[in-house]
C-alpha cells in the first residue's frame, strides 16, 4: 500500500514540527504548514489522506479551513486540534463534518492511535466511491433518497435527459441534493467513464476562478511557473458542475459563453485555442432571471446553460421521504464508527416530521449526524434530536402522532417506513433489508406484522 500522506497545519512552530516528527516517524508523508491559506492552496484530492489542523489560528481558522477542506473533498476525514474543546466547539466542528476532535496537551500514542482509526476511514470512504462508480451504470439514481411523488417528477426527468449531452440546470434551495443529482446524470451518460469535475463558483474570486476553470501557461501571471490544465480540460470527454453559477463575475461569463458556442477556449496566456468535449450541468439557488434583470447575469448565457431545467424539492414538500432519509443517514453514521444505534424514538421521528428544515435535506443529515454524537442510548430520543432542530413555528400543524399511545406510535411509525422503503426498491426486500440495515428474516417478521405488501402499497 502506499505510503499515507497527511497535512498538517498549526501556526504554533514547535507543535508544528512535534506533529510532523511523530507522524513522519510511523512512515506517514507529511505536508507541514504553519499559514492555514497556504495549506489550503496545498491540499489536493487524493493526494492527502487526512487532515490534522489546529482550531486557533490567525487568518483563517480551523472551522473556515475545514468548511474549505471539505469543499474540496467531502470524503477526507479532517482532526481538529485545541486547547479550548467544548460542547459547542465539538457540535459546531462535527456538523462542518469534523472526523475527530483531540484536545491539547496529548500523547504521541493517543495521535497516532485517533491518525489510524480516521485513515481507516478513508480507505472505506474511496472502496464505497470506488464501488457507487461500479455500480453507477447500474444504478446510478440509486444515492438519491426518496419515493415521493415531488422527486419522483424530477428523477423521470434526469434519467430521460441523461442519455443526451444537452447542458442542464439544476435549481432549488440550498441542501436539497443538487450536487448528488448532477452526479447521478453523469453515471447514467454515456460519459461515465470520463471525470466528474465540481467548482463551487461562489468560493473563489474571478482571478482565480478564471485560471482554475481555464488554465494558463507558465509565465501568465506572477507566480505562474508552470503550465497547468483548467478543469475544462480535466473533465475533458466527461462532465463539468459549475456549483452556485449564479456567482460566476460577468468577466469568466463572457469566457464561458464562448466555449458553450464554440467549444474551444483560452488558457490564460495562451495564443493558441483549446477544444475539449464536456457537458456542463449547473446548480443554484438563486433565481436567475431576476439577476438578468439586474445586469449581473448574461441572458445569453443563461439561455445556452438552461436548456433541460430540473427543480430540486425542498424538503418540507416532500414530507414522506423524511423518515427513508432520516434512517440512511442513520446508517451511513452506524457504518462510519461502528456504533449500533437502532433507530429513532416516534417521539423523535414526529419532531423530524414537523420541522420545516429550511437547510433541506443537508440540515436533516447533520442533525442526524450530530445527534448520533451526543446519543448514549440504543435509539435516538427526542430529548436529544430537539437539541438541533429550531422550535416549529406557532400554529405549526398537529404532529400525526399526537395521542397515540407508545405502542400505536410505533406500529403506525414501521408500517409507513416499511411502505415507503418497498416502494423505493421495488419491492425488493433484500435491498429493503440491506438499506435499513436489517437482516431479511427480521424485514419480513415486520411485514407481516404490520400487514405491510411486498409492493410497499397499503
Amino acid at each position: 500500500m502506499a505510503t499515507r500522506g497527511i497535512l498538517v497545519v498549526d501556526d504554533d512552530q514547535s507543535m508544528c514540527r512535534m506533529l510532523e516528527e511523530v507522524l513522519s516517524d510511523n512512515g506517514y508523508r507529511v505536508s507541514a504548514f504553519t499559514r492555514s491559506f497556504e495549506a489550503v492552496e496545498a491540499f489536493e484530492p487524493r493526494q492527502h489522506d487526512l487532515v490534522i489542523t489546529d482550531v486557533k489560528m490567525p487568518g483563517l481558522d480551523g472551522l473556515e479551513m475545514l468548511d474549505r477542506i471539505r469543499r474540496k473533498d467531502r470524503a477526507v476525514p479532517v482532526i481538529m486540534i485545541t486547547a479550548f474543546a467544548t460542547v459547542d466547539l465539538s457540535i459546531q466542528a462535527l456538523r462542518k463534518g469534523a472526523y475527530d476532535m483531540v484536545t491539547k496537551p496529548f500523547e504521541p500514542e493517543e495521535l497516532l492511535y485517533r491518525v489510524r482509526n480516521a485513515l481507516r476511514q478513508t480507505e472505506l470512504a474511496y472502496e464505497n466511491r470506488e464501488l457507487r462508480e461500479e455500480l453507477g451504470e447500474r444504478r446510478p439514481f440509486g444515492q438519491v433518497v426518496g419515493n415521493s411523488p415531488e422527486l419522483h417528477a424530477v428523477m423521470e426527468t434526469a434519467r430521460k435527459v441523461a442519455a443526451r449531452p444537452l447542458p442542464v440546470l439544476i435549481t432549488g434551495e440550498s441542501g436539497t441534493g443538487k450536487e448528488l443529482v448532477a452526479q447521478a446524470i453523469h453515471q447514467a451518460s454515456d460519459r461515465r467513464d470520463a471525470k466528474f469535475v465540481a467548482i463551487n463558483c461562489g468560493a473563489l474570486p474571478q482571478s482565480l476562478l478564471e485560471s482554475e476553470l481555464f488554465g494558463f501557461r507558465k509565465g501568465a501571471f506572477t507566480g505562474a511557473d508552470r503550465d497547468r490544465k483548467g478543469l475544462l480540460e480535466v473533465a475533458d470527454q466527461g462532465t463539468l458542475f459549475l456549483d452556485e453559477v449564479g456567482n460566476l463575475p460577468m468577466g469568466v461569463q463572457k469566457t464561458l459563453l464562448r466555449f458553450l458556442e464554440e467549444k474551444e477556449f483560452y488558457r490564460l496566456g495562451e495564443t493558441q485555442p483549446c477544444r475539449v468535449d464536456v457537458r456542463i450541468v449547473s446548480a443554484t439557488n438563486a433565481d436567475l432571471g431576476a439577476a438578468v434583470k439586474r445586469g449581473e447575469f448574461r441572458e445569453d448565457l443563461l439561455y445556452r446553460l438552461n436548456v433541460v431545467n430540473l427543480r430540486m424539492p425542498a424538503l418540507r414538500d416532500r414530507g414522506a421521504d423524511i423518515p427513508l432519509l432520516a434512517a440512511h443517514f442513520l446508517r451511513e453514521q452506524n457504518l462510519r464508527f461502528g456504533t449500533e444505534v437502532r433507530g429513532f424514538t416516534p417521539d423523535a421521528m414526529d419532531l423530524l416530521r414537523r420541522c420545516r428544515w429550511p437547510g433541506n435535506v443537508r440540515q436533516l443529515r447533520n442533525v442526524v449526524e450530530a445527534s448520533l454524537a451526543v446519543e448514549t442510548g440504543a435509539t435516538l430520543s427526542a430529548r436529544v434530536v430537539a437539541q438541533f432542530l429550531e422550535p416549529p413555528p406557532d400554529g405549526s400543524p398537529a404532529p400525526p402522532l399526537a395521542g397515540l399511545d407508545y405502542a400505536s406510535a410505533l406500529a403506525r411509525f414501521e408500517r409507513e417506513y416499511l411502505s415507503q422503503l418497498l416502494r423505493s426498491t421495488g419491492g425488493n426486500v433484500e435491498e429493503a433489508a440491506a438499506q435499513a440495515g436489517m437482516d431479511v428474516t427480521t424485514i419480513y417478521r415486520k411485514m407481516k406484522r404490520r400487514e405491510v405488501p411486498r409492493e410497499g402499497v397499503g
